[in-house]
């Protein structure tokens, strides 16, 4: 027994340190995800050709954050790998190098999606109804202009993370949110505007809390903090580290988010009733790995820093452990949502057809999510902690681009079950990601990678 409690004492994250970052974790995805979906009601009561749009613009949207959400996380592990050896210096310059990169890219990628707009909205959405489009339009050139301040809060709240504080990010969540819900609330319901009622509080939330996190980062008091922001220089060595973790995740996310948006102009082309069941169900699944999701991000946390400090058993017994959790969350999750789905339903206001389609997706969506989501999307955090990331770049992406696009067309097309073939689809990439993804980490490829 004494024994058991001296090897206890050597991990590196007591239980109550796992609750003080995975506690907020979830709190502050839950507000994402809420407020996500509170957006989606109160454009509801413009129309469903505004909720089209939105959805829309919003998959284009969700497709750049991964980006710098993915380079932010290469830049975070490297940083919790060098806090598991005790460099903190090291951890500063990663976080310092990752700010710049993330900045200086963002607002490439925004004059790229100005620039490309016709394309956008023309090519990739297809044939849509012009209602539709002129929504589109709009919304797309006023939330573009949030990419730079979103990149800038991304990296920050990933270094956060990094040491262990997610309690920071969550409170900078709750006030963008609460700032992107009272402004949807003013415009949409108070001055009846239209989508960019919700396009401006969008912008504006995201403004706010990129500044604040160039604030917030510069605290010295912090492990991990950037010691100058206009004084950073370009370390090619530090960088490379972070680009070998960061590009091979950030394909992996936009070729994932790629084949959303190719699958969603096939779903554009079933109706504007197929389009707003997608984005209600976008809203509603949301929440159903919302477990799986904070247990993510907690695991690439804790897996660096315990890959840092070279200790691959506890790299394991940390998995182990979040692995149980995100299954108990996802559980959780998905019970709730199966009991007031007819509740959530109707808040939507959506037409008989409409409501249809979205029940049977959603509840499909919950068995499905109970079963594989977890070792689809959790567990390759361990992966990506220990630098394998190219085995996971590699299964998602062929693993998305013949069974999630293809399966999408075969079976929603083809076969003629329309979009709920497509939500088909991409659950059985999940279980074609989960089966590899388990394969490797039983293996012990994965622990030689280094960076």
């Amino acid at each position: 027994m004494r024994e058991q409690t001296e090897v206890k004492k050597q991990y590196l994250f007591s239980d109550r340190d796992l609750r003080k970052l995975i506690v907020p974790l979830f709190i502050e995805q839950f507000l994402a995800i809420f407020v996500g979906l509170a957006d989606s009601i109160m454009v509801a009561s413009v129309g469903e050709t505004a909720v089209s749009a939105v959805s829309l613009i919003d998959t284009i949207m969700v497709l750049l954050i991964n980006i710098f959400t993915a380079l932010a996380t290469g830049g975070a592990i490297v940083a919790g790998q060098a806090l598991g050896r005790k460099h903190q210096d090291d951890s500063c310059e990663a976080a310092e190098q990752t700010l710049l990169f993330a900045a200086a890219f963002s607002v490439i990628i925004m004059v790229l999606v100005y620039a490309g707009k016709w394309l956008i909205l023309h090519v990739v959405f297809g044939k849509i109804e012009p209602e539709v489009m002129t929504n589109c339009n709009l919304y797309l050139m006023i939330v573009t202009a949030s990419i730079p301040f979103l990149a800038v809060y991304n990296t920050g709240a990933a270094m956060y993370r990094a040491m262990g504080d997610s309690r920071t990010p969550m409170l900078m969540s709750l006030v963008m949110n609460g700032i992107n819900l009272i402004g949807n609330a003013i415009l949409l319901y108070g001055l009846g505007r239209g989508v960019e009622g919700a396009a401006i509080p969008t912008l504006l939330s995201r403004v706010f809390a990129g500044i604040w996190m160039l604030f917030l980062i510069r605290n010295p008091q912090k492990i991990i903090h950037v010691r100058t922001i206009l004084g950073i220089r370009l370390k090619w060595p530090i960088l490379k580290k972070i680009l070998h973790i960061g590009i091979p995740y950030s394909m992996e996310n936009s070729m994932f988010q790629l084949g959303k948006i190719l699958v969603l102009s096939l779903v554009s082309g079933f109706g504007t009733a197929s389009i707003a069941a997608n984005a209600v169900c976008n809203s509603v699944c949301g929440f159903a790995i919302l477990g799986g999701m904070s247990m993510g991000y907690a695991l690439s946390s804790v897996s660096a820093q315990c890959v840092g400090s070279g200790d691959y058993e506890q790299v394991r017994y940390y998995t182990r452990k979040l692995m149980r959790y995100s299954y108990g969350g996802v559980i959780l999750m998905n019970i709730i949502i199966v009991t007031v789905l007819p509740f959530i339903i109707g808040i939507y206001g959506l037409s008989p057809e409409t409501g249809e389609m979205a029940r049977e997706i959603i509840v499909y969506h919950a068995v499905l999510a109970v079963l594989i989501w977890p070792l689809s999307f959790t567990l390759p955090n361990t992966l990506r902690a220990a630098n394998d990331v190219g085995y996971c770049m590699w299964v998602s992406i062929i693993s998305m681009w013949i069974f999630r696009i293809g399966f999408s067309f075969v079976l929603g097309k083809y076969m003629g079950m329309g979009v709920f073939g497509v939500w088909v689809s991409m659950t059985i990439d999940w279980a074609v990601r989960g089966v590899f993804f388990v394969i490797r980490y039983r293996g012990k490829t994965w622990e030689m990678k280094k960076v």
